[in-house]
């Protein structure tokens, strides 16, 4: 193996502060990809399916409100 411990992965020879927020920063943006079309889908729904009830001139349920 290229590394001998744990300390020599992080550290890289100086280089892993680099490395690793390269590898970080990179995890986040794909999470976001992920997940930010899902919460506009989400909302987007929710706003059509409100303006459909209110359409339609059904009253929303309490625990639906929020």
């Amino acid at each position: 193996m290229y590394f001998d411990s744990l300390g020599a992965i992080l550290h890289m020879d100086g280089h892993g502060s680099y490395v690793w927020s390269a590898y970080l920063i990179t995890l986040i943006v794909l999470a976001m990809l992920l997940l930010v079309p899902r919460r506009r889908q989400r909302r987007i729904l929710q706003q059509l399916d409100g303006e459909l009830r209110r359409r339609q001139g059904t009253p929303m349920a309490l625990d639906e409100e929020s």
